[in-house]
């Protein structure tokens, strides 16, 4: 049987900022109720597909719990067949860890949502809300609208006059598309967590504009009764020199100022030959530039979702990142930022991206329908309470955080 570890020793890994992984077995929906702060959820039969990218070091210290399923010895097995050799158990299972007096943390990516409610708490990030910007619709007002999450988010549901900017395309893009520091920046997602992470990156770039973030986004506007628009193609357009020049210019200053180090070819081969430390390696372009060259090692982590989905792509907290994207470019730096703020240990490669290696940049096949979590905030069918009950949750985190005392974040 695999050795325990109790909550208390948990905690004081992570405290400590030692490397460690906290892994619930139980399938997403049930994930959903409550876990630990930094755990992520990986069900037994995906083991075998996500654990070489999702734990890249074998002797890093994972620990795995149900909540009485009895799901933990089978899925060490599985660990320790392939290779991983530090595996433990939480000592009684979730119930222990409630027991003891530690937080229970609701829906997923908790913690990059939790991060993105103390942003605007300490940092008072300015927002509209939903009738608001409609008024600004309605009246022509000089505006740009720019959509945060992925793409194909945007095509399921906009707002009218909207355009595809997911998260880390937008200091690198906002310039181009509103040159005119009149124009209102209106930034805005599904919630709450990427409308208030994006408009904070373009006001911590030094944007002139007036920026905002749409308030609870696009489940705010549902819930003021107004309309979407649906099937939604407008992309961000291509940067010219000058804008990159100046977007790079913006991001190095906010990386460091967030902690971020640069390192060079040389330096990261260095990182990477540290037998003692978990490296993560991530290119945050967007899927197609990827997928039309990349460097080896490095797998597709679009900026803005690696900040707002953490837990999924970098599990074994206290591990190292480096992030890749063009020589130069804006949006490693701006992410990295983030991450740092996250309390991650972050580079960004001073080199391109662009590699010989080609492919599919979901590395990890995408999984099934079968026990995942319905967020209230996809698709267009969401009942009003579900959406509410949802947002109530979000500004209920900022304290939640402070009862955990475990997350080491920090605002700049």
């Amino acid at each position: 049987m695999t050795a325990p570890i109790t909550p208390r020793d948990i905690r004081a890994a992570l405290i400590a900022r030692g490397e460690i992984a906290i892994v619930d077995l139980r399938d997403e929906a049930a994930f959903a109720t409550g876990h630990p702060l930094f755990a992520s959820q990986l069900p037994p039969g995906r083991i075998a597909i996500e654990a070489a990218n999702r734990f890249p070091r074998k002797d890093a210290p994972i620990v795995l719990y149900d909540n009485g399923e009895g799901l933990t010895d089978a899925a060490a097995e599985r660990f320790c067949a392939l290779g991983y050799s530090d595996v433990r158990r939480l000592d009684g299972g979730l119930r222990a860890w409630a027991d003891a007096g530690y937080e229970l943390f609701e829906d997923v990516n908790s913690y990059s949502k939790a991060f993105g409610e103390l942003v605007e708490h300490r940092r008072g990030t300015p927002s509209l809300a939903a009738p608001e910007v409609q008024a600004l619709i309605d009246g022509q007002a000089d505006i740009a609208i720019l959509d945060a999450r992925r793409f194909d988010e945007f095509n399921t549901m906009a707002l009218p006059g909207g355009i595809s900017v997911p998260g880390a395309e937008l200091v690198l893009r906002a310039a181009t598309i509103a040159p005119d520091p009149d124009t209102t920046i209106i930034v805005n997602c599904a919630g709450r967590t990427r409308s208030i992470v994006g408009a904070q990156s373009l006001i911590n770039a030094g944007l002139p504009n007036r920026i905002v973030a749409l308030r609870n986004g696009t489940i705010g506007w549902t819930l003021a009764g107004q309309t979407l628009d649906h099937g939604r193609e407008q992309r961000f357009p291509d940067v010219g020199p000058g804008d990159a020049e100046a977007a790079r210019h913006r991001a190095r200053n906010v990386a460091y100022r967030a902690g971020v180090k640069q390192v060079d070819t040389f330096e990261l081969a260095a990182l990477a030959a540290d037998a003692s430390r978990t490296l993560y390696r991530f290119d945050v372009r967007t899927p197609e530039e990827y997928a039309a060259g990349h460097l080896p090692g490095f797998l597709s982590a679009p900026g803005g979702q690696l900040v707002q989905e953490t837990d999924h792509f970098a599990p074994v907290r206290g591990a190292r990142i480096v992030l890749a994207e063009d020589a130069g470019g804006a949006r490693a730096d701006m992410t990295g930022s983030w991450l740092a703020q996250l309390g991650w240990e972050v580079y960004v490669l001073a080199a391109a991206a662009e590699g010989n290696e080609t492919g599919n940049p979901h590395a990890i096949p995408p999984r099934g329908p079968e026990g995942r979590y319905r967020r209230p905030y996809e698709g267009t069918d969401n009942p009003a309470a579900a959406m509410q009950a949802y947002l109530d949750w979000e500004y209920g985190l900022v304290d939640q955080l402070a009862r955990d005392g475990t997350h080491g974040f920090f605002v700049i």
